[in-house]
C-alpha cells in the first residue's frame, strides 16, 4: 500500500477482522480494502477520514437466502424494495432464490429475464440461484455456465405450481448432474410423506399447524439427502434448519467426509412456539418455529459449528395473503432488514459475540457462496461495512421497514444494535435510514461484476 494511493481511512475502536476485534483503521482504495492498519495510523495525504468512535464496524453482510420475487410477484417483494431493506440492515450482497418470480430462475433464458430486471434497481450486489425441478436437468449445467451460484430443490411442495418438488429419483439424477460439474445443490428438506401422514387442522391454532409439520419430516429429509451426498460425493446444503433433532445426524456425516453445510435463520433464533399467538400468521415459515428447547439447542449446533450460518430466508407477501388460518396463510417470516439486531439481541444475552456474528452472518454465506472478495475485513476483499451501534436499542415499528409489505414478526420487539450506517465498496450507501440511490452490481459465480 503506498499512502498516496489510499482514498479512504474508517476508524474505529471496535473493528471485527477475521483474527478478532481491535482497533484499527481501514484503509480503501478503489473499493478495496488496503490493510488493516493499526488505530493511530496518520491519514495519508488527500485521504477522507471517517472516524466512527467506539460504534462497531462489521463486514457488510452476506445473505444468501432472499425471495425477491421480482418480476412477476412484485407486489410482494421487488428489488428496489428489497435492496433498500438489506442495505439499512447491513447487508451489502444477497442472492436471490429461484422460486416465487415468473419466471422461475430455471432457465438460462429466465435468468436473464430476471438479471435485466434486476440490475438498475439493486442497492447492494446481487447474484442469484438457479432452480431444479423434475424437468430441467438438462439446464443445470447452462446455468452454471451462466453464473448462478448453485441449485435449489424442494422435496415437498414449495407452494407455488410453476416450481415443483423432486422426488428421490429426480433428485438423485439432478444431484448427480450436478454434482458432475463441481456445483452445489442447497435443499428444502421436509419429507412429504410425514408431512402428508401428519394431522392437519384448518384454523388459527398455532399449535395444530406446528404439529401438521413435525420434526420427523425435516430428520427424515435430512437423513435421505445425506445418503445420496455421500454415494455421489456431492455437495449439499441444508436450507433454514428448523429441527435440532437433525443435528447429530449432520454431525457424523461430517464425521464420514460428507460435503454437507446447513443454515438456520434469525427467527428459529429468536423466537419460539410458546409465544405465537393465535392466528398470528405473520410467525407462519415452512418448516415452522418450534419450542424453546430446540431453539437452545440449534444455538449450540452454531456454537460446536454444526450449522454453517445464518441467513434470512426472507419470504414476503401481501398483507391479504397473511389470514388468519395457519393453513391456508401464505408461510413467510420477513426480516431482511432485522436479521442483525434480532441475531445481536439474542447472541449477547447467551454469551456470544460479534466476532461469531460476523462469522456466522457474514464470512460463512460469503464461503458458502465462493464470494472470495467478501465476509471480512481484510486486505484485497471488497470494502463492504456495516457500522453498528451494539448497545443501542430500538422497537421495531413495521411502517419503518423498506421492504415492500410491512408485515413482521418482530414488530414490537426492542432489539440491540442499530445500524448507522452501510458501506458497499467503499462508499456509503446507507446512513441513519437514509438510503442513497441504487449502487449495487450483479454478481455471478466466478465474481465477475
Amino acid at each position: 500500500m503506498s499512502g498516496t494511493d489510499v482514498k479512504l481511512l474508517l476508524r474505529s475502536t471496535r473493528v471485527v477482522t477475521p483474527g478478532g476485534t481491535r482497533p484499527a483503521a481501514v484503509a480503501v482504495t478503489g473499493g478495496t480494502i488496503d490493510a488493516v492498519l493499526p488505530h493511530d495510523t496518520g491519514t495519508p495525504p488527500g485521504a477522507r477520514v471517517e472516524d466512527f468512535g467506539d460504534d462497531v464496524l462489521l463486514p457488510g453482510l452476506v445473505d444468501t437466502h432472499v425471495h425477491v420475487n421480482d418480476p412477476g410477484r412484485t407486489e410482494w417483494e421487488g428489488f428496489h424494495t428489497a435492496t433498500r431493506a438489506a442495505a439499512a440492515g447491513g447487508i451489502t450482497t444477497l442472492l436471490d432464490m429461484p422460486l416465487n418470480s415468473l419466471p422461475p430462475t430455471t432457465t438460462v433464458e429466465h435468468l436473464r429475464v430476471k438479471q435485466r430486471v434486476a440490475e438498475p434497481k439493486v442497492h447492494v450486489d446481487t447474484g442469484f440461484w438457479g432452480g431444479a425441478i423434475p424437468t430441467n436437468v438438462k439446464d443445470l449445467r447452462p446455468l452454471y455456465e451462466a453464473g448462478v451460484f448453485g441449485f435449489k430443490c424442494f422435496l415437498s411442495p414449495s407452494g407455488v405450481e410453476e416450481f415443483p418438488e423432486l422426488d428421490q429419483e429426480q433428485l438423485a439424477r439432478s444431484m448427480a448432474e450436478i454434482a458432475g460439474f463441481g456445483g452445489l445443490l442447497i435443499v428444502h428438506a421436509e419429507d412429504p410423506h410425514h408431512l402428508a401422514s401428519a394431522p392437519q387442522h384448518g384454523g388459527p391454532a398455532y399449535a395444530d399447524f406446528l404439529a401438521s409439520r413435525p420434526r420427523d419430516a425435516e430428520n427424515t429429509a435430512i437423513e435421505g439427502l445425506i445418503a445420496h451426498a455421500e454415494r455421489l460425493n456431492a455437495r449439499v446444503h441444508v436450507l433454514h434448519l428448523s429441527s435440532s433433532d437433525a443435528l447429530p445426524l449432520i454431525a457424523a456425516a461430517r464425521r464420514r467426509g460428507v460435503r454437507l453445510t446447513v443454515e438456520t435463520c434469525p427467527h428459529f433464533l429468536t423466537l419460539t412456539a410458546e409465544e405465537v399467538p393465535d392466528g398470528a400468521t405473520e410467525f407462519k415459515c415452512c418448516p415452522p418455529i418450534r419450542e424453546a428447547a430446540n431453539q437452545d439447542a440449534l444455538w449450540q449446533g452454531l456454537a460446536d459449528g454444526t450449522i454453517d450460518c445464518i441467513v434470512s430466508d426472507h419470504s414476503p407477501c401481501t398483507t391479504d395473503l397473511k389470514t388468519p388460518d395457519f393453513a391456508s396463510a401464505w408461510g413467510g417470516i420477513s426480516s431482511l432488514q432485522l436479521g442483525l439486531p434480532a441475531i445481536w439481541t439474542e447472541a449477547r444475552r447467551r454469551g456470544h459475540t460479534l466476532d461469531d456474528v460476523a462469522r456466522w452472518m457474514s464470512a460463512a454465506p460469503a464461503a458458502l457462496a465462493g464470494l472470495h472478495h467478501k465476509g471480512a475485513i481484510e486486505a484485497g476483499r471488497d470494502a463492504d461495512f456495516a457500522v453498528l451501534a451494539p448497545d443501542a436499542t430500538f422497537t421495531v415499528d413495521p411502517a419503518e421497514l423498506f421492504h415492500r409489505n410491512q408485515v413482521t414478526a418482530y414488530a414490537g420487539r426492542t432489539l440491540h444494535g442499530v445500524v448507522r450506517s452501510t458501506w458497499l465498496r467503499g462508499v456509503r450507501i446507507a446512513a441513519d435510514g437514509v438510503l442513497a440511490g441504487p449502487t449495487g452490481r450483479l454478481r455471478t459465480r466466478d465474481n465477475r461484476a
